[in-house]
């Protein structure tokens, strides 16, 4: 009897095993970070979410949140965002089978940072390993809590300035929980800590890389463990072990990226479209707006992008602009670039010339994230406008081609089941086939505004909206 105990014992532990190793699929609801498992914004196999839905179809339950554009982290029958009200930022968890809210804890924030109205404080969405969830606020820093809401450790670090607010998620990668801190004033860093505790295992700067709001990637290629980050100019690749940049390539715009990445066919996939302008010559600039003479330019003797830009230029923040300071701005400016390429095999140090597979100028979104997806690259961008690539050699299948609503996407496609799901500020969410063609399946308007990037459980899509969080599945 006792043999057959163990014997049985020893069974259990080794499906135990396989379905921890069988991923988001195999434990039926999981979504764990920003554009779900590894950020690929794609669904387990199997997972089949509703197609039509809305107000009156498929509704499951609708629970009132916070406002912010954090995007719904998913665990089994655990729901994370975090929300903004009344000058209170706060991580809140919902039950996925019914929309009750659980728990809410508020963070210790003492100031909130500056961002803009496109922005929210709460718009890094949380990630979670199963055992914990982690928050990342620029108001505050980094905090931990277990399922039941304890607080497990904090991490205070320096309210950041990032041109719109903090946007960037954090992610968990090989036993590290990474944050991007891009911001102005050249104190731009990427920072690995331990999820155990808080503390910090490196931390690497990035003084040439202005405020972006990309969320990094893991990328791993045989041995080679990598962290992954689209900012000013260059896409860069960091050591996963100790923080160390081990290759380069430019090809991004110099300001606000907000595309985070894809990955997929062994290559990593980016895209920037901001700066339309490029920045001039100090001296034409002096000549033409220096009304005092003093051979400096404040911030109202500026027009154009170099007023755009102006708190970025202005290094010390003394309101002022040397020729100095402005052409050590312009070393990194002058390189700016719109577009979305593929960079394959990167090896190490600038691999602009001989790793960057294809680009297209075309077809570019400014806010919503590319997504890899069985072989193509798809991309929305404002007014509903669609693009699809071949992911391997970046040939266009359409460009530009209307599907859904009108308005801007700051939402990032996702995919499950053949399909692609879009959602438009507007409050539509738009699905399509996925493959060569664009055969629209169905526009579904849920009459409030989306900012966050859905998210899939099993087979539920929860679409979070400027007032509620919706659960639709039949």
């Amino acid at each position: 009897m006792g043999d057959r105990k163990h014997v049985v014992g020893v069974v259990w532990v080794m499906v135990g095993m396989l379905v921890l190793a069988s991923g988001p699929a195999g434990a039926g609801a999981r979504w764990p970070q920003f554009r779900g498992a590894g950020g690929l914004g794609v669904a387990g196999e199997g997972e089949k979410p509703v197609v039509e839905f809305g107000a009156s179809k498929n509704l499951k339950w609708k629970v009132a949140v916070p406002k912010g554009h954090s995007c719904p982290v998913i665990w089994d029958d655990r729901i994370f965002l975090t929300g903004f009200e009344k000058g209170k930022l706060e991580t809140i968890c919902i039950n996925r089978g019914d929309g009750k809210v659980l728990w809410r804890q508020a963070a210790p924030v003492q100031k909130i940072e500056r961002y803009t109205s496109m922005n929210s404080p709460a718009t890094p969405t949380p990630v979670t390993d199963g055992q914990r969830v982690y928050v990342f606020f620029g108001s505050f820093g980094l905090l931990a809590y277990d399922f039941e809401g304890k607080e497990v450790w904090r991490k205070e670090m320096p309210i950041g300035d990032a041109r719109h607010g903090t946007a960037a998620s954090p992610i968990l990668a090989g036993g590290k929980l990474i944050v991007n801190g891009d911001q102005e004033g050249w104190k731009s860093f990427l920072i690995a800590v331990d999820p155990k505790n808080g503390q910090t295992v490196w931390q690497a700067r990035r003084p040439l890389f202005f405020t972006s709001h990309t969320t990094p990637i893991y990328w791993k290629r045989g041995e080679v463990e990598e962290v992954v980050v689209a900012g000013s100019v260059r896409l860069v690749g960091y050591d996963l072990k100790d923080g160390a940049e081990r290759w380069s390539c430019r090809g991004l715009e110099a300001v606000s990226i907000c595309p985070s990445l894809a990955v997929g066919e062994g290559m990593v996939f980016a895209m920037s479209y901001s700066m339309t302008e490029p920045l001039p010559q100090f001296d034409d600039v002096v000549g033409k707006f220096d009304k005092n003479g003093d051979g400096k330019l404040s911030y109202n003797e500026t027009a154009g992008i170099a007023k755009d830009v102006f708190t970025i230029i202005d290094m010390n923040h003394d309101g002022v602009v040397t020729k100095e300071e402005w052409e050590e701005n312009l070393k990194v400016f002058k390189d700016a670039e719109n577009g979305v390429f593929g960079v394959k095999e990167p090896g190490k140090g600038d691999v602009t010339g001989t790793a960057v597979a294809w680009k297209e100028k075309k077809g570019i979104a400014e806010i919503a994230s590319p997504l890899y997806y069985r072989g193509r690259v798809y991309v929305i961008k404002g007014g509903g406008m669609a693009s699809c690539f071949e992911a391997k050699t970046g040939k266009a299948m359409y460009l530009n081609k209307r599907i859904g609503a009108d308005g801007q996407y700051y939402a990032s496609p996702i995919a499950a089941d053949g399909k692609i799901y879009v959602a438009s500020m507007l409050g539509v969410v738009s699905v399509y086939e996925a493959g060569a063609g664009l055969k629209g399946l169905a526009e579904n308007d849920v009459g409030e505004a989306i900012s966050a990037t859905p998210g899939i459980g099993g087979d539920c899509l929860y679409v979070r909206t400027n007032e509620n969080l919706w659960a639709f599945g039949k």
